[in-house]
């Protein structure tokens, strides 16, 4: 287990209520940033410390390694700077039972701190050019006890919503994943989980749609990811796009997975003529709905499905 410090900055809120972290490859400019870089070497297990306005409020316990994944939609025009293509990291936190302003403890914190790549100066300021700092055990356990954790191991993953029945065409393929030689450990164990909607899978879908479009629904365990383009249709690399699924509240899934319901580029709720009529009553969905439009690279997965909806 390893410790890290993130500086969050204008991005503190998105990143610690979707349980992540992101940032670009590099600088603006092109160059190589450390801090960045950084997160290609945090490991599932290892803790980290978010730091943000001045304070550390949150604790978090790293879930998933970093993998190339779209900047979050959610950022909106923060970071506007920034390329579209960056790291990931799958980080559950949770709110320190007492948040730290390290400002007011440099005494005992700036001894500890690295003598390279620091996360604050010398004066308890945040340094700006610092995104993710590896920062020693002796610091991290010093943290934790000012921050009031008695152990880390307080600081687990979050519970999902319960993951679906594995049916026999669900264990076919997840026997096929694993049984293909080409594909490397952690290739095998992405696909497996994507699966079943978890993973790096359910991650990337949260980056480009945070909520469900039809019930509105934002709260991460109420909802399930899933697949546009069917998994039996799909290639290794689109079975864990982000791009190829939408976070959908349980009964709108069973829709949206039975080609009941399906979606217009630009939004519009299209309802199959085989739907039951009270069904929409029963659990309040309108018949007549504008979800949002969806991005440019959802359409192309989008198609597929109406052609799936069409030949129902």
């Amino acid at each position: 287990m390893a410790f890290w410090w993130v500086n969050h900055k204008q991005t503190r809120e998105q990143e610690v209520q979707g349980g992540y972290m992101w940032s670009p490859l590099r600088n603006a400019d092109g160059k190589f940033n450390q801090t960045y870089e950084n997160m290609r070497l945090v490991r599932p297990g290892d803790i980290v410390f978010s730091y943000a306005d001045g304070f550390i409020g949150d604790i978090g316990h790293v879930s998933e390694a970093a993998s190339i994944s779209p900047k979050p939609t959610e950022f909106g025009n923060v970071g506007s700077y920034w390329s579209n293509e960056g790291w990931l990291v799958s980080v559950y936190f949770n709110p320190a039972p007492i948040p730290l302003r390290p400002k007011t403890r440099m005494d005992v914190i700036g001894p500890r701190l690295p003598a390279k790549y620091s996360p604050i100066q010398p004066n308890g300021d945040g340094n700006q050019g610092c995104y993710l700092a590896a920062i020693s055990d002796a610091l991290g356990n010093l943290l934790l006890g000012m921050l009031g954790v008695e152990s880390p191991e307080a600081f687990t993953a979050k519970h999902f919503i319960k993951e679906p029945e594995i049916g026999s065409e669900v264990l076919h393929d997840l026997h096929a994943i694993e049984g293909d030689t080409s594909l490397s450990e952690t290739q095998r164990l992405q696909l497996s989980k994507a699966r079943i909607g978890q993973g790096l899978f359910r991650k990337r879908v949260m980056l480009v749609d945070p909520h469900c479009r039809v019930t509105g629904v934002t709260a991460p365990h109420l909802l399930i990811a899933s697949h546009i383009k069917p998994w039996r249709y799909s290639t290794n690399a689109e079975r864990i796009d982000g791009f190829n699924g939408i976070m959908l509240s349980p009964h709108v899934d069973a829709l949206f997975d039975d080609h009941l319901i399906s979606f217009e580029d630009e939004g519009r709720m299209l309802l199959h003529p085989s739907l039951p009529a009270d069904v929409l009553e029963r659990w309040s969905i309108p018949r007549v709905l504008q979800v949002g439009k969806f991005q440019k690279e959802q359409a192309v997965y989008l198609d597929h499905h109406r052609k799936l909806f069409s030949a129902k």
